[in-house]
């Protein structure tokens, strides 16, 4: 399929969710496990997938797939029970995934940089009966099981040869049976703004069309190979690549972390056409020093989102690799990935630009005062309405009516939208970090700080980086004594590694407020912008 293709595709009106009306792809699988069944059977012998040397056919995953939900069944998992997935980038995450789809189980994905006591959060709010995790991580197990005493956990063997639920007979590809398209498939939690990860909800219908509009706007097909090192867990990682590559036939080469040098010899060896990253990864590709030497002819096609893609970067990207098209992306967990893309084959996109709307998805720009839709180059928050937009916030109804009006999500960015129907984001209306891709709330780790003995206020924002766009930086207020290794511990030991402050201005003086009291963090913000580059010391602390 081509972009030309994907917009000439029969569309219609559906009712969806009960109050909904959304343009849909009159043509599209019926659930998660079904997407991967079809492209199974069409293509049983061609590689699905690739991991650290290994291959698997589309027919020998379909096996193993059908083994493991059938396992999971005989483990008492009922249609519409959750099961959390505490997996690594591995190869047992993208059987189970499906695994659990086809025995119509909701998968909970969750990353492994998590703290335990954030993986019990999560677990516990979305009420899963069973924890699948990757043995290295039962040291977390304890805080776990104090905030989810009623979930079953179950590490992954490590071992070579050793599988999950060895009793279990091979039993072929599991059988299909009808699935509610509005039905939850899996929930992902995002890092919440009040301090609390909501878990945003993702039917059958929304990964559905999700996976048509990424495979269609790009073109991806049974030939493509897709080589994916960002976390398989978060919606980038898991829609763009877990689900979109084999849905369409094509191969997924799966890498267990990013490190460029890797990246750059696996995509040589896979003769790779086609990868998602976030730009910190493209310009750290750029640095490896012989990055002349990888035969990369093939690459066709590189996506990237979570933030802007420098000039220098694509400049350089256009010397080295004229037959690369880079196509960025604006999405988010709440819309499935992908609803606005750079359109491919339709002429150079504005380098400022994030994309364009793909068919069957509405955006608008709201002022966020009036609620009231703003005109063409004036900003306001963006508002997106599509088939893959989630129904809700699991177990969260006033997040639900927060953040989702009349079909749309409210983006908490600002952007405005050209008279081409260019959509810019401006700024982040939401106190947000993105740093290389992840996404960090202020509120989440301020909560955290306010915890520690001795901290009186706290400010977390963005410092800005060359590498990865933005780091975690801290103000705080504190008492005589304490130290940035005493709060950093204490952030570590219940934070993801990726949220913890990496630098730190303490004083004993009362953070700065504007007249109503508040918090000025615009005047923290400026002192960043004019802090020297982000360095380590020798420690390996930062300063």
């Amino acid at each position: 399929m081509s972009t030309a293709q994907l917009q000439a595709r029969e569309r219609r009106r559906e009712s969806r969710f009960g109050d909904r009306v959304v343009w849909s792809f009159a043509e599209r699988a019926p659930s998660v496990y079904a997407g991967f069944a079809q492209a199974a059977q069409r293509h049983a012998q061609r590689t699905a997938m690739v991991f650290e040397g290994r291959r698997w056919t589309y027919a020998e995953l379909s096996a193993e797939v059908g083994r493991l939900a059938a396992g999971l069944r005989a483990q008492g998992v009922q249609p519409g029970e959750r099961v959390a997935l505490w997996v690594r980038n591995r190869p047992e995450f993208v059987m189970l995934f499906y695994a659990i789809s086809a025995a119509q189980g909701v998968v909970v994905p969750m990353d492994v940089r998590l703290a335990g006591a954030e993986a019990g959060y999560a677990i516990a709010d979305a009420g899963a009966v069973m924890l699948l995790h990757d043995a290295e991580l039962a040291e977390r197990l304890p805080a776990v099981r104090e905030a989810a005493p009623g979930c079953r956990a179950s590490a992954l063997p490590e071992g070579p040869g050793e599988r999950l639920f060895p009793q279990q007979a091979e039993c072929g590809p599991a059988p299909e049976s009808a699935v509610d398209p509005e039905s939850i498939a899996m929930i992902l939690y995002t890092s919440g703004s009040t301090g609390k990860p909501k878990g945003a909800a993702l039917a059958h219908v929304n990964v559905a069309h999700s996976a048509v509009l990424q495979n269609g706007n790009m073109g991806l097909g049974h030939e493509d190979v897709a080589v994916i090192a960002l976390p398989v867990s978060h919606v980038s990682g898991l829609i763009c690549g877990v689900v979109g590559p084999l849905w369409s036939g094509g191969c997924l080469t799966l890498l267990p972390h990013f490190k460029a040098r890797e990246f750059l010899q696996a995509a040589q060896d896979t003769g790779m056409t086609y990868t998602l990253m976030v730009p910190a990864m493209y310009n750290l590709c750029l640095r490896v020093e012989d990055f002349e030497h990888f035969d990369l002819s093939r690459w066709r096609i590189g996506h990237f989102g979570g933030a802007p893609m420098p000039e220098a970067t694509i400049e350089a990207l256009a010397r080295k690799l004229p037959r690369l098209t880079l196509v960025n992306g604006y999405g988010a967990t709440e819309t499935c990935s992908p609803a606005i893309m750079s359109p491919v084959g339709q002429g150079q996109a504005p380098i400022a630009a994030v994309g364009k709307p793909l068919p069957c998805v509405e955006v608008i720009t709201v002022d966020p005062d009036t609620g009231i839709e703003t005109p063409t180059d004036v900003p306001g928050e963006i508002w997106i309405r599509s088939p893959s937009v989630i129904p809700r916030y699991w177990n969260n109804p006033q997040a639900s009516a927060q953040g989702l009006v009349g079909g749309f999500w409210r983006s908490g960015d600002l952007g405005v939208i050209d008279a081409d129907g260019w959509l810019y984001v401006r700024d982040r209306i939401k106190d947000m970090i993105n740093r290389g891709g992840y996404k960090i709330y202020s509120a989440e780790v301020e909560a955290v700080l306010y915890q520690c003995d001795g901290v009186v206020e706290a400010a977390i924002v963005a410092r800005p980086d060359a590498v990865l766009g933005e780091r975690v930086h801290a103000f705080v207020c504190v008492r005589a004594g304490v130290t940035e290794d005493q709060l950093a511990r204490f952030c570590a030991e219940r934070l993801g590694d990726y949220k913890v402050p990496e630098s730190w201005t303490l004083g004993t003086d009362p953070l700065p407020r504007n007249s109503a009291g508040k918090l000025a963090k615009k005047d923290l913000r400026a002192q960043m912008a004019q802090a020297p580059a982000f360095v380590p010391n020798s420690s390996g602390r930062k300063k």
